[in-house]
């Protein structure tokens, strides 16, 4: 009892090794030291901490191996470490929601990866799989670290193994920052969605030296595999965005509109319903003229919340449209033919740009909604050598497979095998409505009256006549929506102002659908 009012004093030596600890934090924040930071300011980049600080909510990161550091002992290796070998790991939350992120570290040895540097991202991984929850990586590396050999290749393929275990359970998002060579692209590839920064970043199996090498082309590293070639030419990355602020911008929305993992379902917004949900804007739509374009995304803005649409791939295969947005609240992904762009044909990168993101949709539970105005696939020597049938199967597959809320909407033209293959009635879809200017129908009135009454025409005194005249019969006959509506395969056929209200009140009968596929190890799709 006598000791019991005795100041507490801290035991010989401790207050040292605090201050050990407190200078090895230090250490490790620097990096590879203030002139490297100061070069990759210079850069006009950020550094890895400094990213982790946007994505994340203000004071929720938790650092994960902070004093981790090679093991190597060759070329010199020795004789220079780094705390965190290269790599920020940890986890914090975005909206108040958990996530895993990693972060690489340009400062020291041009963030290449290590045995340990994987071994650190590996970690996260798995915890992220544990706990259910997103893994962001921020991707600024300069490759394999190359004195290691095969340790840091090694170090490659458990992260590529990770993330294929990982793809369909929990989202994984992928910022390029800077560059992404060689092996380090494949990471991301698998991953769900890919955000690239003009100008700074770049992702290529072979860099410009090896094209000219092999191939003699001489090419930039940018025009190879800038942020422009890869959201436009090959659709490798998903979003191109300005600066990095904005690719951590689109990180977080992005994330607003998916669940934690395949278990749960996305965060539901508040949103009162109006006593009247029409958009009186959507009857005008679609022009009378069945030949003249417009913007499918302007029949999704009118169906949709107010400035919720996040449209995914947008400078790639325009002639379709997908993306996120909400409905009353609730999150729904969004597959659309474009009209304005080749007048929404279906094409080898459209099929495969839609395919990818419906079974996106599918892996995390976010309900479908396709618009249809498609006058079939795009004919062609270029087509069919490039793989429009396996191509377009992609997308019938994607569908079929796909067992979470669908609805279709067709608000023109849908023709021929693309009719069957954008969401019908036919491959699973739950409900299938059509506006008024919808046409369902093998093909395009000219071109079946040429086929069925070609004899007829030929023989007719006025070819043009008789043909037109074929053409309006088979207008009249075919080039609407009520043949399909007598079978069946439409649903109802609305006023186009009320589609926003029958959607809302479709997609809520809908929430608790369970539907389940036929006993297997995986479907064979046709890659």
């Amino acid at each position: 009892m006598e000791n019991q009012n005795k100041p507490i004093y801290t035991a010989p030596g401790n207050q040292e090794k605090i201050d050990l600890l407190k200078k090895k934090n230090e250490e490790a924040l620097l990096g590879g030291g203030e002139a490297r930071i100061a070069a990759q300011h210079k850069k006009g980049k950020l550094t890895a901490r400094e990213r982790i600080d946007l994505l994340l909510d203000e004071g929720s990161f938790q650092e994960v191996d902070k004093f981790v550091m090679h093991r190597a002992k060759d070329f010199g290796l020795d004789k220079e470490h780094y705390l965190g070998d290269g790599v920020v790991t940890g986890y914090g939350e975005i909206h108040g929601r958990l996530v895993y992120v990693f972060s690489q570290d340009f400062t020291v040895f041009g963030g290449s990866l290590s045995e340990t540097h994987a071994e650190k991202i590996c970690k996260i991984m798995d915890m992220a799989m544990k706990n259910g929850a997103p893994v962001i990586g921020l991707n600024d590396s300069g490759g394999a670290r190359i004195q290691e050999g095969v340790n840091s290749l090694g170090g490659y393929a458990d992260i590529f193994y990770r993330n294929t275990l990982a793809s369909g359970v929990i989202p994984q998002l992928s910022a390029i920052m800077g560059p992404c060579a060689g092996g380090a692209v494949y990471s991301p590839a698998i991953t769900d969605f890919i955000l690239m920064v003009e100008n700074t970043s770049y992702m290529f199996v072979t860099g410009p030296n090896v094209v000219k090498t092999v191939t003699q082309e001489n090419v930039t590293a940018e025009e190879l595999g800038g942020a422009s070639a890869h959201s436009t030419k090959s659709g490798v990355t998903h979003f191109s965005c300005k600066n990095e602020v904005e690719c951590i911008r689109h990180i977080k929305e992005i994330l607003s509109y998916i669940p934690q993992n395949c278990e749960e379902i996305a965060p539901v917004y508040p949103y009162e319903m109006k006593d009247d949900e029409s958009r009186a804007e959507l009857d005008s739509i679609v022009p009378e003229n069945p030949n003249h374009p417009y913007d499918i995304r302007d029949a999704v803005r009118g169906i949709v919340d107010a400035d919720s649409f996040l449209e995914v791939h947008e400078n790639y295969a325009d002639n379709i449209v997908v993306g996120f947005a909400r409905l009353a609240g609730r999150s729904i992904g969004i597959v659309g033919n474009q009209p304005q762009s080749m007048a929404g044909v279906l094409d080898n990168h459209a099929s495969i740009k839609a395919a990818r993101f419906v079974r996106f949709c599918d892996s995390f539970n976010v309900p479908l909604l396709v618009l249809v105005d498609v006058p079939g696939f795009l004919p062609g020597t270029d087509q069919e050598w490039n793989g429009i049938i396996t191509n377009g199967a992609k997308l019938l597959y994607a569908f079929s497979e796909a067992t979470v809320p669908r609805i279709t909407v067709i608000t023109r033209k849908a023709y021929g095998g693309a009719y069957d293959v954008m969401n019908s009635k036919h491959i699973g879809a739950d409900l299938n409505f059509a506006w008024p200017t919808a046409e369902i129908a093998v093909m395009g009135a000219k071109g079946a009256s040429e086929i069925i009454f070609r004899k007829e025409i030929a023989e007719a005194e006025d070819p043009e006549a008789k043909l037109q005249e074929k053409v309006d019969d088979y207008t009249a006959k075919f080039a609407n929506p009520y043949r399909a509506a007598h079978r069946g395969f439409i649903d109802e056929v609305i006023i186009p102002s009320e589609t926003r209200t029958k959607l809302i009140k479709a997609f809520k009968m809908l929430e608790n659908k369970v539907d389940k596929l036929p006993r297997k190890k995986h479907g064979n799709i046709p890659l």
